[in-house]
């Protein structure tokens, strides 16, 4: 329910803040003191139009904060959830800014949004039932959720929605595959012929580097045969002047002197020889594996040329080679599986188009069935509010789009006749502002018990009555207020007295401004207001003692 309001340069209002309490809340005041301004504002929190007409006379912005406890709302807990958006105490704040530019930012729980999101969010939160643009009930959704809230098949309409948009994705995924159908043979034809000639090449990651090494050695093999032999003569192949029987006879002439200072160096002389000796062998051993083999040569460097050049082709290095035939290989294999792949779609797809048409004609006949008691208990509830002679109708209509529609089978839409004799239309083509506030008054009080929107706000309900149909107006608002949290601007004393809390709009003004306030009334300056309401601008003591007992019975 909305538990706080927060309105800051909006119109005639400087800075206003209202705490609201479950039940039925009533705001009274003077014609033209600025009743409407709160619903203005509002409006403009849960994503109305926003206008820099709506920002106070020198002021640069206006903005307004809109606190709900949503601890018992799951549809509204679940949306914030699903965006990140939620807080676990439970509490979620809408805030909107607008600058003198025209130009506005919305906010959930300090999170910039669209002003999109903000009317999802609203339309989980509040309805108003006013002449205002966020007039609930003259939107054919707010017709279809009452009336499937009340045939107790919001699950049922649900699932209809989901397997709609299952149907569809699956469709559009069809319709992807069969459309691109030409391109994926022309593809598939260009991969398989990649793929052969890879195939053909079978190289690895290593072999590139591997004939590297193996062209180098065959390729100066002549002149690697010479240095090699002419380095193992040098040092060890010699007569007498090699190197290692030069280090040898050094060792034995140091190994002769008997000095401290001789150890060291008796040890490096000796670890030289063993190191030459080690090198000598490693370059034999190497010497042997040089072979001269220009055969051997010309298939190296012939294999290297075809790997290089398959490897400018794709505009890869030779090492990259095998990765690139594994996803070849891959994207083969899916578009080798593209027929499998529709095939599977259009069964997939069948089944969830036989498994929708099922759901949404259940849900039909529970719609014909809703609508039938939803009607007649309407048009009675429209009697007891003094619209004798309306006729409330709920018209079911067929789809002319075939093809499984998120919203099932048919259109739902709530019309009215007020004149007897006339065909029942549209609310929005032939009710009045206090009309359709009595007759939201009436739908609300039959859907009560069913529907989810926790707070519901009246603008003038009581227009155009008075009497006895105004104390049952006031009555019906007071026991709504037990189900749901009311918000009631009114004119009407009878009505004014039911309220739970009430808050008294006033304006004053001088040569250079003019401001609006509202204030919460205590119980005495209710039977005032109140004793206002019934005898105009002078209170007298017989308005002050009917008054009082138009409250104290009220209140009972």
């Amino acid at each position: 329910m909305l538990t706080h309001l927060l309105v800051k340069d909006v119109a005639l209002v400087d800075h206003l803040e209202l705490t609201l309490e479950a039940g039925m809340s009533v705001i009274t005041g003077e014609t033209g003191a600025g009743k409407s301004i709160m619903l203005d504002a509002l409006g403009l929190a849960l994503g109305d139009r926003a206008e820099s007409g709506l920002i106070a006379k020198g002021a640069d912005k206006a903005e307004i904060h809109a606190s709900f406890d949503i601890s018992g709302n799951e549809s509204a807990r679940r949306w914030l959830q699903s965006r990140e958006l939620d807080h676990a105490d439970g509490e979620c704040i809408l805030r909107r800014i607008v600058t003198k530019d025209g130009r506005s930012r919305g906010f959930i729980n300090g999170a910039p949004v669209t002003v999109g999101d903000l009317k999802s969010l609203g339309d989980m939160l509040i309805d108003i039932h006013s002449q205002h643009e966020h007039q609930s009930l003259l939107k054919k959704d707010t017709h279809r959720r009452l009336l499937d809230e009340f045939g107790k098949q919001t699950a049922l309409a649900l699932k209809v929605e989901e397997l709609s948009e299952r149907y569809h994705s699956n469709r559009r995924a069809l319709e992807a595959l069969i459309a691109t159908n030409d391109e994926q043979s022309s593809r598939l034809q260009l991969l398989s012929y990649q793929a052969e000639e890879l195939a053909i090449l079978n190289t690895t990651t290593e072999e590139a580097g591997i004939l590297e090494s193996e062209q180098k050695l065959l390729a100066n093999a002549e002149s690697i045969l010479g240095a090699c032999s002419e380095a193992t003569t040098l040092l060890f192949e010699g007569e007498n002047d090699n190197a290692l029987a030069l280090i040898s006879r050094a060792l034995q002439l140091v190994s002769s002197i008997d000095h401290d200072r001789i150890g060291p160096i008796v040890e490096m002389l000796d670890s030289s020889r063993i190191q030459l000796q080690e090198a000598v062998s490693d370059l034999t051993r190497f010497g042997d594996d040089v072979e001269l083999d220009p055969k051997r040569l010309e298939e190296v460097e012939t294999r290297l040329t075809e790997i290089y050049d398959l490897a400018r082709k794709h505009r890869i290095s030779p090492t990259e080679i095998p990765a690139l035939q594994e996803r070849i290989s891959s994207e083969l294999q899916q578009l080798g599986n593209a027929d499998a792949e529709i095939e599977r779609l259009q069964s997939e797809t069948e089944g969830v188009r036989a498994e929708y048409t099922a759901a949404a004609d259940t849900l039909s006949r529970g719609r014909a069935k809703a609508s039938r008691q939803l009607k007649e208990s309407v048009r009675t509830q429209l009697t007891d509010l003094g619209m004798q002679g309306a006729v409330f109708d709920i018209a079911l209509t067929g789809r002319e789009i075939p093809g499984p529609n998120p919203r099932g089978h048919e259109d739902v839409e709530f019309l009215i006749s007020t004149n007897p004799g006339a065909a029942p239309r549209p609310l929005n083509r032939i009710a009045s502002g206090g009309e359709l506030s009595r007759i939201s008054l009436a739908i609300d009080v039959v859907t009560a018990d069913t529907s989810n929107v926790p707070t519901l706000v009246f603008d003038e309900v009581d227009a155009g009555i008075g009497g006895a149909t105004a104390e049952v107006v006031g009555s019906l608002l007071r026991e709504l207020g037990t189900k749901a949290q009311i918000i009631c601007v009114t004119h009407l004393a009878q009505v004014a007295a039911q309220g739970h809390q009430h808050f008294l709009v006033t304006k004053s003004s001088d040569k250079n401004s003019a401001q609006t306030r509202i204030s919460l009334l205590r119980a005495k300056d209710r039977v005032t207001e109140i004793a206002r309401m019934l005898g105009g601008l002078e209170v007298t003591e017989q308005s002050l003692a009917h008054a009082k007992e138009m409250y104290q019975t009220a209140q009972r």
